[in-house]
This record gives structure tokens, sequence and C-alpha cells, in this order.
């Protein structure tokens, strides 16, 4: 990366991820520390997305960049290197799930429950503000499996073949999960907009 000199605090700030990852690989401190620099927000948000518990998410993110410290010269530069740290992170909270004891409610593929779109879910990303606020909270309030689903296909936008090998179900639960939060995170949301109605009624 910066030859055999150690690399000044602005060439840092300059170089690519796939030039700091090279440089931690080969025990540079001061790269590692600009990767978490540029990186842990993004990590810690997704780790609290997915497990909807702000100390689950922190000692994760710690996790997920002893990991990438361990793991940096593995990242080849095949593929934007935050896909590479947005898989690294999906997998080291899928493995926390696990040994929670976290499991998939099996479904065979002949008993597929139909995938449904649950309006004001259909692309997380294009809702209002407010919105998207409700449906944060709401997304908190699911099953940790229902939770996982939702999120690796409707957010980060996953298919179910890949989300399958990802929780180490079939591709039946994949979607019968996804359908089965689709419909709790409607119940949820409605029931929000009408405590939210109640409270905005002025008293007679």
């Amino acid at each position: 990366m910066f030859g055999h000199v150690t690399a000044t605090e602005t060439e840092r700030r300059k170089a690519s991820d796939y030039e700091l990852a090279q440089a931690a690989a080969a025990g540079e401190m001061a790269a590692f520390e600009e990767l978490y620099s540029r990186h842990n927000r993004r990590v810690y948000s997704l780790c609290l997305r997915m497990t909807a518990n702000t100390a689950e998410a922190e000692d994760l993110s710690q996790e997920v960049f002893i990991q990438l410290h361990r793991k940096a010269g593995s990242f080849r530069g095949e593929s934007a290197f935050t896909t590479w740290l947005h898989r690294l992170t999906v997998n080291q909270v899928l493995m926390h799930f696990r040994r929670r004891g976290v499991r998939m409610e099996q479904t065979t593929e002949d008993g597929d429950v139909p995938v449904q779109v649950v309006r004001g879910t259909e692309d997380p990303r294009r809702m209002p503000v407010v919105d998207r606020i409700a449906l944060d909270k709401a997304v908190a309030g699911l099953p940790p499996g229902y939770r996982a689903v939702f999120l690796l296909h409707d957010v980060e936008g996953h298919e179910h073949e890949e989300i399958s090998r990802l929780l180490g179900c079939s591709v039946g639960t994949s979607k019968s999960q996804l359908h089965k939060a689709r419909m709790k995170l409607r119940g949820l949301l409605q029931n929000g907009k009408t405590r939210r109605k109640r409270a905005s009624t002025p008293a007679r």
C-alpha cells in the first residue's frame, strides 16, 4: 500500500479501503483505526437493526472489528469493501443468534405460505421519515428470526436462496418467515397509528 514507509495521517485519509485493509493485514494499526473510523457507525447501525438491542449491538460491533483485524488480508478487492464488511457483520450477528438458540420455524417447500406484500413495507428505504421511524420501532418488536429475514430480504435486498444459506434454513422457511414478519409488522404499524390518532384527538 504505502511501501515500506509508515503512512502519514493525510495519506491514510486519502487511501482506499483496499489499501487500508492490506496495510492493516500487514500490521499497521493506524490503517485499521482508519477503517474503524470510516465504518464503525455503519456496522453498529446494522447490528442494532438486526438485534434491536443497544448493548448487543455494541458488543457485536466490537466482535466484527476484531474479525476484521484478523481477516483484513482476505479482502481481495473483488467487491466493494462495504459489501465485504456487510457480509462479515451479518455473519457475526447470525452466529450470535445461533449461540442464543434463536431458531427458524421450519417450513417444507410444499407448505410455503404465499408471500404477500404488506402495504407500507414494500420498500422501507423510500418511506417518509415518520413512517420509517414507526417501521424501525415495529421491526424491533419482531421475534429475532422474523426480524433477520425481513431485514435481509426487504431492507438489504438478499434473495431467499441466499438468505437460506445465511440462516441455515430452507427457502420455504425463509419465505414463510418473511410473510409472517410482514403480517406482524402490518399489525404493529396499524396499532401504532391507532394509538397516535387517539393521542392527537382532543378530549371532549
